[in-house]
């Protein structure tokens, strides 16, 4: 008979053990999803793994402006499932493409992109109804003109999804996410695209109910395409769209009489569209950087707590890599794109700022009301 309780009491006591274990182990999961990944429905990265993918903040960073803490906190519950929108505004040359593609080819997600071979378009429904949660290139298309900008996207989007989903919706939310690029770099690679061919002449720049007339946005070739012209040429047309291309992409138009020029005078209109183009980066849900791969996928990663499949990679030889410049013509590009360089310089120190904040967050990450609260709704 002791024998029997003997057995009976070790069961029990083993029964405990196995039963205390599995519950924090469960419980682990949920309060440190950052330490340990059974598959967690935000796929977060183990440490380990974060540790190899994403550079160390540099601890030696001097700041150069100061960003109050709304500035740098980027946490999106985003929901899929309800009325969230994320809107790519896709600025020529800043590797767009590679990122569009990363959305709609390389995010964990319940219902993934439906991406079919020999089609220019992905569907990207949410996982309970036929209705987009991505608005980009190639999701939607161009559906609000050849790469709009804030101007024409904040005008057009939502008309444009109610047609398409045949409904009124007010209540939608709207994440804007951009990527920027050194304008140097940028510019020489619009140069090199346009010299292969690509004029984009299909945009439509509208502004204020209305696309510019010809007086207002001259051409600066004559004929089809401007194919095979030189650096020189690109850099001596004054109507050139390349020129400051992102701020002018990034700002409110309405604000300086769109494309007419003799609206507001010339410096007034520069500071305008600057201020303009700061605000509008520094209140989007997101932006990356082309030059920081990395860092821009674990931002967007932290931002709407989604998860890339594979690492983004960083190129460096891209084509304006190749081109050699003297030191007058690389002032003359800085001078043309001074609003530009101006720009990606707040956007640089805003972008190492949020990295450096986030991993500091994701580093010190405790048991919080949020995973509490997850875990007693999970059990």
């Amino acid at each position: 008979v002791n024998d029997e309780n003997m057995v009976e009491r070790s069961s029990k006591f083993l029964l405990i053990v196995v039963g205390s274990v599995c519950f924090m182990l469960i419980l682990y999961q949920y309060v440190a999803p950052g330490v340990i990944n059974f598959g967690s429905p935000h796929g977060y990265f183990t440490e380990e793994d974060e540790g190899d993918i994403f550079p160390t903040p540099d601890p030696h960073y001097v700041k150069k402006y100061y960003f109050p803490v709304r500035d740098l906190e980027r946490t999106i519950d985003f929901q899929i499932k309800g009325e969230d929108v994320i809107v790519f505004l896709h600025i020529q040359k800043t590797g767009g493409t590679t990122f569009g593609r990363h959305l709609v080819q390389n995010v964990r997600l319940e219902v993934p992109c439906d991406c079919r071979p020999g089609q220019k378009k992905c569907t990207c429904y949410r996982p309970n109804r036929k209705e987009t949660w991505l608005f980009s290139r190639f999701s939607t298309g161009w559906s609000c003109g050849l790469h709009a900008d804030w101007t024409e996207l904040t005008n057009c989007v939502p008309g444009v999804l109610n047609k398409k989903e045949n409904k009124q919706k007010n209540q939608r939310k709207f994440y804007y996410i951009t990527l920027l690029r050194d304008p140097l770099s940028r510019y020489l690679s619009e140069w090199r695209h346009v010299q292969r061919g690509a004029t984009w002449k299909t945009s439509l720049h509208m502004c204020d109910g209305r696309t510019p007339t010809p007086e207002e946005l001259p051409s600066c070739y004559e004929g089809s395409d401007w194919s095979g012209c030189t650096l020189q040429q690109f850099m001596d047309c004054p109507y050139n769209l390349a020129n400051n291309r992102q701020v002018r992409m990034l700002a409110d138009l309405s604000l300086v009489g769109c494309y007419n020029m003799s609206t507001v005078p010339e410096k007034k209109r520069a500071q305008l569209l600057l201020e303009s183009a700061k605000k509008n980066l520094r209140d989007m849900a997101f932006f990356g950087l082309t030059e920081y791969q990395r860092k821009t996928q674990f931002l967007f990663e932290r931002t709407f707590r989604l998860r890339f499949i594979r690492p983004f990679m960083q190129y460096n030889s891209t084509r304006a890599a190749g081109v050699d410049l003297d030191n007058a013509t690389v002032q003359r590009i800085e001078e043309l794109n001074e609003l530009d360089m101006e720009l990606y310089d707040y956007a640089k120190d805003l972008f190492q700022q949020r990295y450096q904040y986030t991993r500091h967050l994701v580093s010190t990450r405790l048991p919080t009301e949020d995973y509490m609260n997850q875990i007693i709704n999970r059990w």
